[in-house]
């Protein structure tokens, strides 16, 4: 019987590689097909081999017959039954049926009836047309939507301030310039300016429900992809807030609020379109008087950033060299971050004084995570019902943390 289960395992391994290399689907499930049976059959050679082991001397051992041949789908055999139909008689006969199939030729199933119908055809009443039922087939998996979060925030600063109420971050507004001197006078003041921000805490929360249907029942992981993104829901509220966020109360202050009072109102840049001098007005606007600083990142919407690429020099090349990654990518060497939150300086809909873009050093704006996010799912709420509440909530506060940190861009009449 080892001999017998060593070549079946061969064939196993055969089969396997063969598997391995096939590109053709048909092939591939027929493959797969036999070797489901091999395994059948070890397992039950191995089976009727370790209730023998205790026992050598048996009737039938004494008589040396050799062990009942199991057959797939039919059960077992006496071996000495010139009519048991072999693993190999099955295995040729579900071969050669495969190769009529694929040849269009008639022929019959090989297979007994057993295990799951695939198909059914239930015959109406008389004068009516006859109907096939089929079942219907399930991906495995969930195909995902469109990146929703913008990288921004992951790319700003970040704190973590676990069980803070409030985080207080000073900064330089000004210093004062020394000056000539007389003896015996008293020296020029020269006082260096500071002023604070305050981050206060803010209740961000996500809540889905799942019927166990969807729990339980489909091959896809619903539920999994549930929890996933009750996590995704709540870092789309971050990564837009750190924009547009009000500041009011229980809100996160953004770059375009005007609350967020270290970036003055009269350092905004002003454009009504994007042409071939833009980024180097965004550029030269920004930072102090005796430098150009260092290219910051620029946050824009996509539309914006296709207005960039349609830029066009006298000979109608491409004016601006951009790259582009995912959500972000460089102009011209300038780093560039995609936000939705951004409106579109091109669109029609944009109004004079919206804001559309943000350029700076992204550490100047700081996103103080006060507790983790916490994801939790529970039973209880609609049990009766069978459902199960899937319930996101984090702590964060933001905020602006230098003076102009930002150079913000608005569309002009």
């Amino acid at each position: 019987m080892d001999e017998l289960i060593q070549k079946y395992e061969t064939q196993k391994a055969e089969l396997t590689a063969r598997a391995d290399k096939s590109t053709d689907v048909a092939e591939l499930r027929s493959i797969l097909s036999q070797v489901k049976m091999l395994d059948e059959t070890i397992t039950a050679l191995k089976g009727t081999q370790a209730k023998t082991a205790d026992d050598k001397n048996t009737a039938d051992e004494s008589r040396g017959t050799a062990p009942p041949v199991y057959v797939p789908g039919q059960g077992f055999f006496p071996a000495e039954d010139r009519s048991t139909p072999t693993y190999e008689t099955e295995l040729e006969k579900r071969t050669k049926a495969g190769e009529d199939l694929r040849a269009n030729r008639e022929t019959k199933s090989p297979f007994s009836t057993f295990g799951e119908l695939r198909m059914v055809t239930v015959t109406p009443a008389s004068g009516e047309q006859a109907t096939i039922v089929v079942p219907s087939n399930f991906s495995a998996d969930i195909k995902p939507d469109f990146a929703v979060v913008s990288s921004l925030v992951d790319a700003v600063g970040h704190l973590s301030l676990p069980g803070g109420e409030k985080f207080r971050q000073p900064y330089i507004t000004g210093i004062d310039t020394g000056d000539y001197t007389n003896e015996a006078a008293d020296a020029k003041e020269a006082e260096t300016h500071f002023d604070y921000v305050d981050i206060d805490k803010t209740k961000i929360t996500a809540y889905a429900e799942l019927t166990e249907e969807l729990k339980k029942l489909p091959a896809a992981p619903y539920a999994d992809v549930v929890f996933q993104n009750i996590r995704t829901s709540m870092r789309l509220v971050l990564t837009k807030e750190i924009l547009v966020g009000a500041g009011d109360t229980n809100q996160i202050v953004g770059i375009f609020s005007d609350k967020a009072k270290a970036i003055d109102a009269n350092t905004d840049l002003s454009l009504s379109q994007i042409t071939d001098t833009t980024l180097d007005e965004i550029i030269f606007k920004y930072g102090g008087n005796e430098e150009v600083e260092d290219p910051a990142v620029l946050i824009l919407n996509k539309l914006d950033l296709l207005a960039f690429a349609k830029v066009r020099t006298a000979t109608k090349q491409k004016f601006y060299d951009i790259s582009i990654n995912g959500n972000g990518g460089n102009i011209n060497g300038v780093p560039f971050i995609i936000n939705s939150a951004c409106k579109s300086i091109m669109a029609e809909g944009t109004a004079a004084g919206d804001y559309c873009m943000a350029y700076g050093n992204l550490s100047n704006y700081l996103l103080v995570e006060f507790s983790p996010m916490e994801v939790q799912r529970s039973d209880d709420y609609r049990f009766r019902q069978g459902v199960a509440a899937f319930r996101g909530n984090a702590f964060f506060g933001g905020n602006v943390i230098r003076k102009n940190g930002f150079l913000r861009i608005k569309k002009s009449a």
